[in-house]
């Protein structure tokens, strides 16, 4: 494999919602869960399969991280906030969508953003020339179905669409059915904008972050039954369709070699039933500190440069992505801010031995919950499942996740020495808190970190 910067190429980033480290065939899911996953399978073969990849908590926060590189504590981007109520990230963050764009490329998103819902925030607001999908999320899709519904106070979602310069619009209500069909319609519209780019010989970014298995979990009528195991598997057989959909579609342009296709998930599984999730070993669901919330399946597949067959343990995180895509696009990260990514370009071109990280923190929302380092994690908060209620710790829990994947025993007394490296860890990163604060949940559009004057959440400027 060369280890000369390769030429940039093409990149497909497909985001599933919602998929537990344990879904999938070749993470020891598929037939297990009653739904194989052989063209996804098949493409974690063909590249790198990662099983130390991680996420942030949630929906929100893990979009926000993979679009700045800089973890949520940063950006105020914490969780899903009811439509109407301020939202997303603030136009000051660079998006990885501007830099690549930047460097002559088309881009699309098609799917969910869940990073603004109003003009100067959607997709195309962001660096991306066209859109067409949802603008948060996909439990808006049982409104018009709840008894009661008053869409007089709860807008109805809809699915969108836009071209950069023009405003959105909405194309249609997103109601159960439309949530049935619009992986279908967003790899339809991936397909079509690949086949473009490729007749225009114009290097493309295309963001596919699809809406399966997030709640409701309601499969394409041409899927529905196809397991005999329920919508949840049918869910899934349909997902790893959609993807073997779009990868014969780029193979079928010639521009497999000169395209990086990704694939991974936002989070860890649901924890809601009937919709819950599997992590396979590890334990927990999103909106946990546990390691099957951090913990989410991701493949890349680069012929030519990235070697076929491999399997890293290697600790990765989502915020890295965005130095690392961007170097491959041939654009360079902002040095005007924090950026909590680190370039893992390097690493995926078998380059360089280990990963660039050895660790990272751990929030959700404003609070430190846990750290993770080498083969270690410290708890500060324990809260093992959603809602069970957070308990702050006097004592540290400290696990090794190789010997203890589940978190079940703490050897925080027998291997104290761990502590330090993860208290200078967090230390080093709580001090780059108080020299650049974050941005408040909920800023205006006009917040500007570090001026001398910061418009508040409130909208009342303030001396800083």
């Amino acid at each position: 494999m060369t280890t000369a910067q390769p030429s940039p190429p093409n990149i497909i980033f497909i985001l599933a919602d919602n998929l537990g480290w344990g879904e999938l065939g070749c993470y020891g899911g598929g037939v297990l869960r009653g739904a194989p996953t052989p063209r996804i399978d098949a493409l974690a073969a063909e590249g790198i399969r990662f099983t130390n990849f991680n996420v942030e908590s949630d929906c929100v926060p893990t979009r926000s991280a993979l679009m700045t590189g800089r973890h949520p504590i940063r950006t105020g981007a914490l969780q899903s906030v009811p439509a109407g109520l301020p939202q997303g990230i603030v136009p000051w963050e660079i998006t990885l969508a501007q830099l690549i764009s930047r460097q002559g490329y088309a881009s699309a998103c098609f799917g969910k953003w869940h990073l603004g819902d109003r003009p100067g925030r959607y997709p195309t607001d962001r660096g991306f020339d066209e859109w067409y999908g949802i603008p948060r999320t996909s439990n808006e899709s049982m409104f018009t179905a709840s008894p009661g519904y008053d869409p007089s106070v709860t807008p109805l979602p809809y699915v969108m669409q836009a071209r950069a310069g023009e405003p959105a619009s909405d194309v249609h209500v997103y109601d159960l059915e439309a949530r049935r069909r619009i992986d279908a319609e967003l790899t339809e519209r991936t397909i079509e904008f690949i086949q473009r780019q490729s007749k225009a010989n114009k290097p493309f970014f295309a963001y596919v972050p699809i809406t399966q298995l997030h709640y409701p979990t309601l499969p394409h009528r041409d899927f529905a039954g196809r397991t005999g195991a329920g919508d949840f598997a049918d869910s899934m057989v349909e997902m790893d369709s959609r993807v073997g959909q779009i990868v014969d579609a780029l193979d079928a342009t010639g521009l497999a070699e000169r395209t990086l296709l990704v694939f991974g998930s936002d989070n860890g599984p649901e924890f809601r039933r009937p919709w819950r999730g599997t992590a396979g070993p590890w334990t927990g669901t999103y909106h946990t500190a546990m390691e099957g919330a951090l913990r989410v399946p991701f493949m890349m597949r680069w012929p030519g440069h990235i070697p076929p067959g491999r399997v890293t343990n290697e600790i990765v995180h989502i915020v890295d992505l965005y130095p690392t895509l961007a170097r491959i696009a041939g654009a360079s990260a902002p040095t005007d801010r924090p950026i909590d990514g680190l370039d893992q370009t390097d690493f995926l071109l078998d380059a360089q031995a280990h990963s660039a990280r050895e660790g990272f923190v751990y929030y959700i929302k404003q609070e430190l919950r846990a750290a993770k380092w080498r083969d270690w994690k410290m708890h500060v908060v324990w809260e093992a499942e959603p809602n069970a209620g957070a308990k702050h710790l006097e004592s540290p829990l400290l696990f090794n996740l190789t010997r203890d994947p589940k978190e079940e025993t703490d050897v925080g007394s027998e291997a104290s020495w761990v502590r330090t490296p993860i208290r200078r860890m967090i230390h080093a990163f709580q001090q780059t808190l108080k020299e650049h604060p974050p941005i408040p949940a909920g800023a205006p559009d006009d917040y500007v970190p570090g001026a001398g004057k910061e418009r508040q959440h409130d909208g009342v400027k303030r001396e800083k």
